[in-house]
């Protein structure tokens, strides 16, 4: 029997009790024979197209639900027993027969995706007839609104071989010339970057010069795929009737421009604020020798170096708060205690959700030889259950961590009851529970703590923030440009680097010093991918969207938490506008985004007196 104390490893039973389960084998055939029902049921519409459109399409939904229930168990089944087992062959071999799966659903949807698009029409006496399928009504638009936008079949199909050996080869070859560089002592890149974390500054320096040395000297293979890339994708969104790439990103996230306009506006707003705090820092760092920047932090240069955005707030000397939160080894028991108690502090329904998922073994939290590193929640319609991948090692942050997990995992339970289908919320909302929950956190502790104790959590907190409402912003406005030139003319390493200089002045501006990247656009992945574009504006979203829910909390007290409730059940069938309506704010305007910028306003002027009480104590100020 495991002590208390120790990480616990989860417990499948529930999903499935193994890969060679005959529970598992069922859910195969299972799959296996909805799959063929499906098929049958747009076999019998084309060979009989005057057949009852909104009887047929009755007995499809029901299918459908039921594969993508299936699929989706099995697909997360596939992956959560890999993770844990990375070097297990009979886990690989099943990722690939679930891809299969996965394959077999996507001819299925591409198939009805048709058939809907052509008998839309049909669909208000489909309405009238079946009045308990009205909750489908905005997802089955978006379907006819996506395929509004997409080529002949034979065109999609050759776009789509053609890409294995263009935009995706494209990105591979970035992805490899990443994964593969080192420097003279043999460090990986990887390992370069994450020095931006160190304690030491000097380390920081001598591995920001490595990096950015490394990314020039591949700098035309970098500049080619990109171009290449993006050219790819300006091709293929004007075939597909889509004026600008950001429309495709919009409808994907179920926004508006509207709403877009107001978010970007805020940001934009809230960038001198951004830029007081970056300063604060800085001054921090060179009053407490923890900068080799010969200038970041001074009257002429108040802005940070680039290379020091990470670093760790360090104060020699200075008296810290007895059994600090951020230097103390925490027992995963005093975690799950810990977790528990904010969670109640907003709504017993949380709380006792979260209780269950500790209770029931949900969460798999050991550190341990062939498990994935990072975290992430994995949901299953099968059950209505969760599961949690942790690496949990004692820190402050693997609380946060905890935290953020079991939002996802919350989300996903207030759906309880609603077809697998709604259950796919877009990248703007999947965020919101989860950075609510880690707020949560965060604030209790800001307030819990004084000193330099409070000036380092403070810190831990603006700086996740900025990197989500000020760097996004800066790779928005990088990829804005990007796609306005490439639209004109081909783009070389110089274009690149010249347009994200550009971004970074316009909102880092002096929050740093003259020591930046320009070479950030050759690191980001997110820009290699033909599938992602503008993977950006949504983080920003949805971390204001939290903050803004956390700002009515605090204003309307325990009652809010069962709109924060009804909130999340209905992301899954809505645009996010309607969404929001409904839980009484409209996101059209700046007001709501200003409102979670309110928080962090605060944040920062508390750090800044916090700094300053510091700064003089020590005679720094």
């Amino acid at each position: 029997m495991s002590n208390k104390n120790t990480p616990p490893r989860w417990n499948l039973d529930a999903i499935y009790p193994g890969l060679e389960s005959r529970e598992y084998a069922d859910d195969i055939e299972k799959y296996t024979t909805a799959v063929n029902k499906a098929g049958r049921l747009l076999d019998a519409f084309s060979k009989s197209p005057d057949i009852d459109f909104p009887a047929w399409l009755s007995n499809f939904i029901e299918t459908r639900e039921e594969i993508i229930y299936l699929l989706r168990t099995l697909n997360a089944y596939s992956y959560i027993i890999y993770s844990t087992d990375t070097t297990n062959t009979a886990y690989l071999n099943n990722i690939a027969r679930v891809k299969k799966l996965i394959q077999s659903y996507d001819r299925i949807e591409l198939k009805f995706s048709a058939v809907l698009h052509d008998n839309s029409f049909k669909l208000e006496d489909f309405y009238r007839r079946f009045s308990s399928y009205a909750g489908y009504r905005y997802l089955l638009q978006e379907k006819i609104e996506e395929t509004s936008h997409q080529m002949s079949a034979q065109e999609e199909n050759l776009a789509s071989d053609m890409s294995r050996t263009g935009g995706e080869a494209w990105g591979m070859l970035h992805e490899q010339i990443i994964s593969n560089l080192r420097d003279e002592k043999g460090t990986t890149f990887n390992t370069l970057r994450n020095d931006a974390y160190s304690a030491d500054p000097a380390l920081r320096k001598s591995s920001w010069k490595k990096e950015i040395e490394l990314l020039s000297q591949n700098r035309i293979a970098f500049a080619a795929a990109l171009n290449n890339l993006k050219g790819e994708t300006v091709t293929l969104n004007s075939r597909r009737n889509y004026n600008a790439a950001i429309d495709r990103a919009l409808a994907s996230n179920r926004l508006s421009a509207k709403t877009l306009d107001a978010l970007i506006s805020a940001l934009n707003d809230a960038l001198p604020m951004w830029r007081k705090y970056f300063q604060t820092k800085a001054s921090l760092l060179r009053a407490t020798n923890s900068t080799q920047s010969t200038d970041a932090g001074t009257s002429s240069q108040p802005g940070l170096a680039f290379y020091d955005l990470f670093a760790p707030l360090s104060f020699p000397g200075a008296e810290n708060t007895p059994d600090s939160p951020l230097t103390k080894e925490w027992s995963f028991s005093e975690a799950r205690d810990h977790v528990l108690k904010e969670y109640r502090s907003f709504s017993e329904d949380m709380y006792a959700f979260a209780k269950n998922a500790f209770d029931n073994n949900w969460i798999d939290a050991e550190v341990r030889q062939g498990k994935v590193g990072g975290a992430y929640d994995e949901d299953f319609p099968k059950g209505h259950q969760s599961r949690i991948l942790s690496n949990f090692t004692g820190a402050f942050s693997d609380i946060i961590t905890l935290a953020h997990e079991l939002g996802h995992a919350y989300h996903f339970s207030c759906m309880k009851g609603k077809p697998a289908s709604f259950c796919d919320y877009p990248m703007t909302l999947a965020e919101t529970a989860s950075t609510f929950a880690e707020t949560l956190v965060k604030q209790d502790m800001i307030s819990r703590v004084a000193g330099t104790e409070r000036l380092r959590i403070i810190d831990l907190d603006l700086q996740d923030a900025s990197q989500v409402l000020v760097d996004i912003l800066c790779r928005y406005y990088f990829e804005q440009a990007v796609f306005e030139r490439r639209e004109k003319v081909e783009l070389n390493a110089d274009d690149f680097c010249s347009l994200m200089k550009d971004a970074q002045e316009k909102t880092y501006g002096s929050g740093l010093n003259g020591e930046r990247h320009e070479y950030m656009w050759a690191v980001k992945s997110h820009y290699y991918s033909t599938g992602l574009d503008f993977y950006n504006f949504p983080y920003a979203f949805g971390q204001l969207f939290a903050a803004g829910l956390f700002a009515r909390f605090k204003k309307e007290g325990p009652g809010f938490a069962e709109t924060y409730k009804e909130l999340l059940s209905r992301t899954g069938n809505t645009s996010c506008e309607e969404l929001c309506k409904g839980a009484g704010f409209d996101i059209t305007t700046k007001d709501f985004w200003n409102s979670g910028i309110a928080m962090y306003a605060a944040e920062v002027d508390l750090f800044k007196a916090e700094a300053e009480k510091f700064l003089k104590n020590s005679g720094g100020f």
